[in-house]
């Protein structure tokens, strides 16, 4: 199972740190910007699961 945002996450960090070793703010800023996006995901995939298992959970109560 991919930890979705996972991986995103530590790109955009990398990204932010080589920005700021190397001074260049745009790559330093699309690096905090894929940092929220991928902080975004991982929030919308932990609610669908939640979602999933408590569709799941109703589903089998009703049998």
């Amino acid at each position: 199972m991919r930890r979705y945002g996972a991986l995103d996450k530590a790109k955009a960090r990398c990204k932010v740190i080589v920005g700021k070793a190397t001074g260049h703010e745009r790559l330093e800023a699309e690096g905090r910007t894929d940092e929220v996006k991928a902080r975004i995901r991982q929030k919308a995939t932990s609610l669908r699961r939640r979602a999933e298992g408590i569709k799941d959970s109703l589903r089998h109560d009703r049998s």
